[in-house]
């Protein structure tokens, strides 16, 4: 599988937030690196197709990705900087709702759910409100709801924010695990967040890339 930017481009009116990005990601964690307002959202946002390139394309496997649209979009899993939530459900209602929308039964729905809840170690507050958790459980629960569908391309913007030093540890092992033969982008201004798992790092700065290599 191939992820492939080609001369990726996003204007706001006058402001260039992307400027013709272009870079190839294979399977594995591609970090991407840079301080906030380097268009590393922007990016992210074009590759999950909530934003619309004003110029360049985003190929998988060759095939342009608005083209392929459904099927394209069923293949992502997405972690927003401020995920939405409902503060009433509990997390495993969370996740069960989310994976209904992913199109699993109910049965499945559940399993896949606990499962998740263990991996990012909220299981034993599964039926706890979203809205007592704290900022960072909340965090692993969005990165718990991003990987409901076993996406092939996962795509976590800043997804360490309000994680404290365990649930780093924790966070860093699951993404390392999952990325084996999936595409990971990773994006984080936090340089600890990806130089132990990533693969491979790509350094942003006013809306195009400046370096690109393995993290040695």
């Amino acid at each position: 599988m191939e992820l492939k930017l080609d001369r990726l481009t996003k204007q706001f009116g006058a402001r260039i937030a992307v400027d013709r990005v272009s870079a190839t990601i294979t399977p594995g964690v591609t970090g991407l690196l840079g301080a906030n307002g380097a268009g590393k959202t922007t990016l992210m946002r074009m590759v999950c197709d909530v934003l619309r390139p004003t110029g360049g394309q985003i190929l998988l496997d060759g095939r342009d990705a608005q083209e392929l649209g459904d099927g394209y979009r069923a293949l992502l899993g997405y972690l927003p900087q401020d995920f939405g939530y409902y503060p009433d459900f509990s997390a495993l209602d969370f996740m069960r709702y989310m994976a209904t929308l992913k199109g699993f039964d109910n049965r499945e729905g559940r399993a896949r759910s606990m499962q998740l809840l263990e991996e990012v170690g909220l299981a034993d507050d599964a039926r706890r409100k979203v809205k007592t958790f704290s900022g960072g459980m909340k965090q692993l629960l969005g990165i718990a709801q991003a990987m409901i569908n076993n996406p092939a391309i996962l795509v976590l913007d800043e997804p360490t924010a309000g994680l404290d030093p365990k649930e780093r540890v924790r966070f860093r092992n699951l993404i390392a695990g999952f990325a084996q033969d999936k595409i990971v982008i990773l994006s984080t201004h936090i340089v600890s967040d990806v130089e132990f798992i990533a693969n491979r790092i790509m350094v942003m700065r006013q809306g195009a890339f400046v370096m690109a290599g393995t993290p040695e």
